[in-house]
């Protein structure tokens, strides 16, 4: 039995991967929980939670962004990713998510309600599979995008990284 090569390209194709609006990256949503939770701002219902596939390439990052729910990052395959928060009071953390366990690498890594988060490849030129859950749901009517100007008036301090993970 001859085992295929995994790619990104391959992974898009077979996963049936989507480019992500303004964030980067390609996705596809694989789960969004039936039962919902009471009404909000809009009135409509939302989902207890969502689960998505998430793919960086070597031409894309995930930009830096913040959701009002907490988001868990899984590890699948590929090369190790480096996600990188910034809390409200401006402290930057970076952690490797990778299925070495060896390194100090994470397969696992949840991000807090309202902390700017973006990740990028650790290694140019590979791609690395992953999966997101959000709880309460993901719905892109919550998605912040981080702008450049603004999160360089908040956190000067880190202006390489910012620079580097914005759109």
């Amino acid at each position: 039995m001859k085992t295929a090569k995994l790619d990104a390209q391959s992974l898009i194709e077979s996963l049936n991967l989507k480019p992500l609006p303004l964030e980067g990256g390609y996705f596809r949503e694989t789960y969004r929980c039936e039962e919902t939770l009471p009404g909000r701002q809009n009135g409509n219902a939302k989902s207890v939670s969502t689960c998505i596939y998430y793919l960086l390439t070597g031409q894309t990052f995930s930009a830096f962004h913040r959701l009002p729910a907490d988001e868990i990052w899984h590890f699948y395959c590929g090369s190790a990713v480096n996600l990188h928060t910034i809390s409200s009071d401006g402290i930057l953390e970076s952690i490797k998510l990778s299925a070495d366990l060896t390194t100090g690498s994470a397969p696992q890594v949840v991000v807090k309600a309202g902390t700017w988060q973006a990740a990028e490849l650790a290694e140019e030129g590979s791609f690395a599979l992953l999966g997101c859950t959000v709880a309460p749901a993901f719905d892109f009517e919550d998605y912040e995008h981080g702008e450049p100007k603004v999160l360089l008036e908040q956190f000067p301090q880190h202006e390489g990284i910012i620079s580097r993970l914005t759109r």
